[in-house]
């Protein structure tokens, strides 16, 4: 009985020592959680019970946990190595396999995808390609082309300031050329469909109390605005009549006109231009014009310049334009026993019935941790404590094979008594 019980020490000391050594072996593996293995007492007992006092049969491996405490952060310069600082995984398919890591190395695959080191693609929340929001709907994360398409504007904004001060002027004189039948302009750069700039310039003139007028011109950038008569610009007001109140502000009293179309037809190839431009941001306060924005949401071609992730792992790529579009959004997945997961290799882990259904989230909600970008997590190795745990394991080892050597001896001693 002895042999079987000291045996049963030796596997399980060898057992330890598997462990100890798979924890010090991946001690430099992103993400690799360290491995503990678990031991319980065997007793046997006859269905019927006993009153008398039995000796144990040795011990058992009652299985290997790991410990999914926070690793190390180490930060790199690839703006996809990104880490979670906190509980979560992500969630990668490979071949419709779904398994979960800690190791946050990827990188953007032939395809555009962002993928690990050993080609499962990232999964995330994605985009609406309509509004560009992120949505409830999970998929696999894509990057946009290298290249980002030109967009026409259809939308401008200005605000700032007329002076109240100005005295009144006659619009039918307007002459985009004669700085004297106006009293202040501004320019903004707006693109056609191709990507062009051009210009939209924009002219106010004080026509009563309280009430401008605003003329605008849409020319390239080389061509300035031309008079087409020996009098006046042959051009219909943009606004008639922008009203303010006694206080200096907007107006609305004569409806919506603050917001007006600017048409402008196909030509040079490019399509017509359809350009919606809001000054109900403007005021009419007793000094200097001054415009303190100017926005238009179009925008020139731009090349891929680089990829950026933010701490709820937003993945945006940015242009050479200025554009940064967003690609998706890392989802993280949370279990309700962790510890039930089952590693598949290559800091991987599968769900089973035991760890219970992902729930997935967005970084930083419900509980899971942020997103640290250009960085990896290291892994939790205490190597100190590990090697005081192989020489511990060793100790067991040795002694337990001494248990045997001692029962090899009684036995060949009785044998020899025969």
């Amino acid at each position: 009985m002895a042999f079987t019980t000291a045996l049963s020490g030796v596997n399980a000391a060898q057992s330890d020592l598997d462990v100890i050594s798979n924890n010090i072996a991946n001690s430099s593996t992103t993400g690799f959680k360290t491995g503990r293995a678990e031991f319980g007492d065997v007793y046997a007992q006859s269905l019927l019970g006993t009153t008398t006092p039995t000796p144990g049969q040795g011990v058992k491996v009652t299985g290997i946990t790991q410990q999914f405490s926070q690793g190390d952060l180490e930060f790199t310069d690839n703006a996809l190595d990104v880490a979670i600082n906190g509980d979560g995984f992500f969630q990668v398919k490979d071949q419709g396999v779904v398994e979960y890591t800690r190791a946050g190395a990827f990188k953007i695959d032939k395809d555009g995808f962002v993928s690990t080191v050993s080609g499962a693609r990232v999964q995330g929340y994605q985009v609406d390609a309509t509004t560009g929001k992120i949505t409830g709907n999970v998929g696999d994360i894509q990057t946009q082309a290298a290249l980002l398409a030109p967009k026409a504007t259809t939308t401008a904004t200005i605000t700032g300031n007329l002076n109240a001060s100005d005295g009144n002027k006659t619009a039918a004189n307007f002459l985009a050329t004669d700085a004297s039948t106006y009293h202040a302009t501004t320019s903004m750069a707006v693109f056609d469909s191709q990507g062009n700039s051009r210009s939209l310039d924009l002219y106010f003139l004080k026509t009563a109390d309280n009430t401008f007028s605003v003329m605008s011109f849409l020319t390239n950038n080389a061509t300035p605005p031309v008079s087409t008569s020996t009098t006046a610009d042959a051009v219909t007001p943009l606004i008639v009549g922008l009203p303010f109140t006694t206080a200096g502000a907007y107006s609305d009293a004569g409806g919506n006109l603050g917001v007006a179309n600017i048409a402008v037809g196909a030509a040079d190839g490019v399509a017509a231009l359809a350009i919606a431009l809001d000054v109900t941001g403007l005021t009419q306060f007793g000094s200097n014009f001054a415009i303190s924005t100017a926005t238009q949401n179009g925008y020139s071609a731009g090349q891929l310049s680089s990829i950026e992730v933010s701490d709820v792992g937003l993945v945006s790529a940015r242009y050479s334009n200025g554009i940064s579009a967003s690609m998706g959004q890392f989802a993280l997945a949370d279990f309700g026993n962790v510890n039930g997961l089952q590693p598949v290799g290559s800091t991987n882990w599968i769900e089973t019935f035991k760890s219970g259904q992902p729930v997935l989230n967005k970084a930083g909600d419900n509980a899971l941790g942020l997103i640290q970008g250009f960085a990896l997590e290291q892994s939790n190795v205490a190597i100190t404590q590990e090697l005081v745990d192989l020489i511990v394991a060793q100790r067991n080892f040795q002694a337990n094979a001494q248990v045997v050597q001692a029962e090899d001896a009684i036995t060949q001693t009785i044998i020899n008594m025969r």
